[in-house]
C-alpha cells in the first residue's frame, strides 16, 4: 500500500498537483496538497506542525530549503531541527544563458563580445538571494568581467527581453530554458552541473569550461516531521526510492528537468549539510545580505 501511495504521491508533486484525490484503489485518501508562496516556507511550516506519524511527508527542492534557510535572516521553522530528511529524489541545473541577437554561441565567443560590449555585461534573473543570482555573479567573476544582475519579476518577462535581445543573458533553472534553447530562441552555454546532465547531455559544464569550482546543482528531496521514527522513515525511504529508481518514473522527471538521484536518509542529511556550507560560500562571493 505505502509503494501505491508513494507513486500518487511522486506523480502528483510531479507537475500535477491537486488539492485532494480520494486513491479507492489502495483503499486509502491521499491528500495532495500544492503549499504555495513564500519560496517554499509555507510548506516547512506545515510539516513542522504535522503529526510525526508519516502520515504527512513534504517534496521540496533545495531553493525551498536550504537557500531559505541561508538567505534570511529568520524563519518560521529550523531546516535541521524541525525536520526529518527522508531521501532525495533527484539533483536540478541552474543554466546561464544568452540571448539570440547577440551572435554568439559559446563561453569563449561571450567572453570575446562583453570585450566588445561593456556596457551590456548584465544577466537576468527571476530570484534574487537564489542560486540563479549567485551563479551568474559568480560566472563574472570567474571571467574577469563583473556581471550586474537585473531582477525580473518571473521567467515568462526575462525570456521575452532575452528573445528581443533587450537583454543580452540570463541565468535560471534549467527547466525553464532547455526548450527555448532547442528551439533557437536562446542558448545555452554553461550549466552549473558536476557533470553532464542525463535530461540535456550536450549541455557543457562549468567545470567542463574551466571553472569547477562553480559546479553545483539544486537537488529535490522528502521531509517528515521532527520526532518522526526512524522506521517510519525508512520505511518511506525504500518505498519512494522503490518508485524512483523506475525506467517509467526516470522518464517522467527527465521531462521535467529533474536527473533521478535517490539516497538514505543519512546520505541526504549529508548533502543538505554540505550545501548549507557551499549556499552560504557563494552568497558572501556575490555580496548578498541576508535579509
Amino acid at each position: 500500500m505505502l509503494r501505491r501511495i508513494a507513486i500518487r504521491f511522486i506523480e502528483e508533486n510531479s507537475g500535477r498537483c491537486v488539492e485532494r484525490h480520494a486513491d479507492r484503489p489502495i483503499g486509502a485518501n491521499v491528500l495532495i496538497e500544492n503549499k504555495a508562496g513564500a519560496s517554499g516556507i509555507l510548506a516547512g511550516v506545515a510539516l513542522k506542525d504535522a503529526p510525526p506519524d508519516g502520515t504527512v511527508i513534504m517534496f521540496a527542492p533545495s531553493s525551498a530549503t536550504v537557500a531559505q534557510k541561508v538567505t534570511r535572516k529568520s524563519m518560521p521553522f529550523d531546516l535541521e531541527k524541525d525536520l526529518a530528511p527522508i531521501g532525495m529524489a533527484g539533483t536540478t541545473a541552474t543554466v546561464y544563458v544568452v540571448s539570440p541577437t547577440i551572435g554568439v554561441s559559446n563561453m569563449s565567443e561571450y567572453v570575446a563580445w562583453l570585450k566588445r560590449n561593456p556596457g551590456r555585461a548584465s544577466f537576468g534573473t527571476a530570484a534574487m538571494g537564489s542560486s540563479t543570482h549567485f551563479f551568474g555573479v559568480e560566472i563574472g567573476q570567474a571571467i574577469g568581467i563583473p556581471l550586474q544582475p537585473i531582477a525580473y519579476k518571473g521567467t515568462g518577462p526575462m525570456l521575452t527581453d532575452l528573445a528581443g535581445g533587450h537583454i543580452a543573458a540570463g541565468c535560471g533553472g534549467v527547466t525553464s530554458f532547455l526548450q527555448h534553447h532547442r528551439t533557437g530562441k536562446l542558448r545555452i552555454i554553461a550549466d552549473s552541473s558536476p557533470k553532464r546532465s542525463k535530461v540535456a547531455p550536450d549541455l557543457p559544464t562549468i567545470g567542463e569550461l574551466g571553472y569547477p569550482k562553480l559546479a553545483h546543482n539544486g537537488f529535490y528531496g522528502f521531509y517528515a516531521p521532527a520526532r518522526t521514527r526512524p522506521e517510519v522513515i525508512d520505511a518511506w525511504n525504500r518505498e519512494l526510492r522503490a518508485v524512483l529508481d523506475t525506467p517509467d518514473m526516470h522518464k517522467r522527471l527527465a521531462d521535467l528537468g529533474l536527473d533521478v538521484e535517490t539516497s538514505t536518509p543519512a546520505e541526504f542529511a549529508e548533502r543538505q549539510a554540505r550545501d548549507i556550507v557551499a549556499f552560504t560560500r557563494s552568497m558572501k562571493a556575490a555580496g548578498f545580505e541576508p535579509e
